[in-house]
């Protein structure tokens, strides 16, 4: 397929099919079927959680809570489903509410969302976190992929929110 042909199919994409993609990649993520979560990106996907003071800026430049590669996100996925791995056993209860889809460019597709996920965790307090996704998707065969993903955190510290060792 050309360049132009997937211009073309990139421009006929509607918010509702990046809706369902969003809402099927919150399913997943939230009933820990990550090997499903993973089948979602593609071979050279990035993860990334910026710092709050500085969110548009390089992990090359600046800190960064999260900035993997998919070499780093496949690794991440094996240590949460290891049943030893302390961070995460047992593991977190999710709930994602994503809201606010918007298309915010076509080429390359650039996706934009509000979240909240509740975190519940052993005897913890339930936790929030609230912020907004930052996609970049590519069509590939029928369906969409994750190119680049990136979770935006509203809460200018992350000490009151506890590790971040699920996947926001």
């Amino acid at each position: 397929m050309g360049q132009a042909d997937a211009g073309i199919r990139l421009s006929e994409i509607q918010r509702s099919e990046v809706e369902d993609f969003l809402y099927h990649e919150a399913a997943l993520l939230d009933s820990w079927k990550l090997d499903e979560w993973l089948a979602l990106l593609t071979g050279d996907a990035t993860y990334r959680v910026p710092s709050n003071d500085r969110p548009h800026s390089d992990p090359k430049s600046a800190l960064f809570t999260i900035a993997d590669d998919i070499r780093r996100i496949r690794a991440r996925v094996t240590r949460l489903k290891d049943p030893h791995a302390h961070a995460e056993s047992p593991r977190s209860r999710t709930r994602r509410l994503i809201s606010n889809v918007r298309i915010v460019e076509r080429d390359p597709l650039c996706v934009e969302a509000n979240f909240i996920i509740h975190r519940f965790r052993g005897n913890d307090d339930v936790r929030q976190y609230v912020g907004r996704y930052r996609y970049t998707l590519v069509r590939e065969g029928n369906g969409l992929k994750i190119r680049s993903r990136e979770a935006i955190l509203d809460a200018m510290e992350l000490a009151s929110l506890g590790t971040v060792s699920f996947i926001l």
